[in-house]
């Protein structure tokens, strides 16, 4: 099992930056690479078992459910569907933690999925880099922090 590991630390409060991202349908508001997203039968996007179904700058297109949200914990789980990368039993979890000195917000991300072991690696640095990474600088981008 392959596990992808990411971390910033964004100039904001937590829970501003979580009213950003708290929204499971929001990837195109702040994510470089989402094109566009919708939640799958008209659900609520905090609904835990909704699906959002979005595509990505590139054309891909991926499905992911939600697993898991927590307004205390700060923090949302979800697992792919379906998707062009061909990794299986894909589970993730993006979480917030405040940072007292400063009112500033750490935030990360984690993954652990199964995947053909000669593509281990470049999935580990696609999602780890291109994915997490970039989402986490334009998150702090968006909020005054410096890439």
């Amino acid at each position: 099992m392959a596990r992808v590991y990411a971390s910033s630390v964004i100039p904001a409060p937590a829970s501003a930056v979580w009213s950003r991202i708290r929204d499971f349908n929001a990837l195109p508001r702040w994510t470089p690479f989402v094109a566009e997203s919708r939640i799958e039968q008209n659900l609520p996007s905090d609904k835990v078992g909704c699906i959002r179904n979005f595509s990505l700058k590139d054309g891909g297109r991926i499905r992911e459910q939600l697993l898991g949200l927590s307004d205390y914990d700060m923090s949302c789980t979800y697992a792919i569907l379906e998707s062009p990368m061909g990794v299986t039993d894909y589970i993730a979890r993006l979480s917030l933690t405040p940072v007292t000195d400063g009112n500033a917000t750490f935030a990360q991300w984690q993954a652990d999925f199964d995947c053909d072991l000669s593509r281990e690696r470049a999935l580990v640095e696609q999602i780890g880099v291109h994915v997490f990474a970039a989402a986490l600088t334009a998150l702090k981008a968006h909020f005054g922090g410096r890439p």
